[in-house]
């Protein structure tokens, strides 16, 4: 019988900021400090880390809303609102929570999460450790490998090669050609106007990536597709926005990080860190909890 191998989840912290916020009611403590998106992110910490028990784990965070992605197009995320007000003071206790939990904080100006996530991804694969990426984000499907698997902890759902597949209808490494070509809403990512999900994917099962379906148009009306005449003229109109598309849905896998496993390690909490600052949060059911180990 052979051990299991050890694994590093990395979690992509921001999105979870988010999350807490939209679905904890409004809260504050007695300073009038706003609390609830950081008592929703300390809790779904505490869920993940009592469900999975990992051995290595380090958690992502945006340092910043500009990024080089802004520099080659400067309508990225620029349809996403200014972070509501009562987020705003809160965002600072969101490292000092991950400090007392003693969980590894990675940020860098200039990169997103997804970034920092995927340089870790390629670095540490092939070391004897599964890599598992804690995120409900479809862009990062691009990812997943037979050594790199996602899970959304949301739904307690594990996403490897086949559900990537069933998803977009594509591997996983070609998941950015469809994004290229479909584009991503949430991001302001615009892809090809009058391109959706569904035949973005078919093309890119046909062509297999954006350089062969564009040598090949002329093949279009060949392809059983609805509309191909319209689809081959759409596509040619949009080319630019589809390889500027995929360039911003691609994540960076060589942002510059000195963080190895080691350094990774989960070694348990802080239990005096955790205590004050719950304690000036008035988190006390957090308290029990860290202080029995729950």
């Amino acid at each position: 019988m052979t051990d299991q191998p050890s694994r590093l989840f990395l979690i992509d912290g921001s999105s979870y900021i988010f999350r807490a916020f939209f679905a904890i009611p409004p809260l504050t403590n007695a300073a009038g400090l706003p609390t609830n998106a950081i008592f929703g992110f300390t809790n779904i910490l505490l869920k993940f880390l009592k469900q999975y028990k990992p051995e290595y784990v380090a958690v992502a965070l945006d340092a910043g809303r500009v990024t080089f992605r802004n520099e080659m197009f400067a309508g990225y995320k620029g349809n996403r609102p200014e972070a509501p007000a009562d987020l705003i003071p809160q965002f600072p206790y969101f490292r000092k929570v991950l400090d007392a939990l003693n969980l590894p904080l990675l940020e860098i100006p200039g990169y997103e999460a997804d970034d920092i996530i995927a340089t870790l991804c390629e670095r540490l694969s092939g070391q004897g450790c599964e890599l598992v990426v804690v995120s409900s984000d479809k862009d990062l499907m691009q990812l997943v490998t037979n050594g790199v698997k996602l899970l959304d902890s949301a739904k307690d759902r594990w996403i490897g090669k086949d559900e990537v597949k069933e998803k977009f209808g594509v591997a996983p490494e070609q998941v950015i050609d469809v994004m290229g070509l479909m584009g991503d809403a949430v991001d302001n990512i615009p892809g090809v106007k009058g391109i959706g999900e569904k035949t973005a994917g078919a093309l890119i099962q046909q062509f297999h990536s954006l350089e062969n379906l564009y040598d090949h148009l002329d093949e279009m009306e060949q392809m059983k597709l609805r509309g191909a005449a319209r689809v081959r003229k759409i596509l040619e109109e949009g080319k630019d926005a589809a390889f500027l598309s995929r360039a911003l849905a691609t994540v960076k896998r060589d942002v510059p990080l000195d963080t190895g496993l080691p350094e990774l390690q989960f070694t348990g909490f802080n239990v005096e860190k955790a205590r004050a600052l719950f304690s000036e949060l008035e988190f006390t059911n957090l308290i029990k909890q860290i202080e029995n180990g729950d």
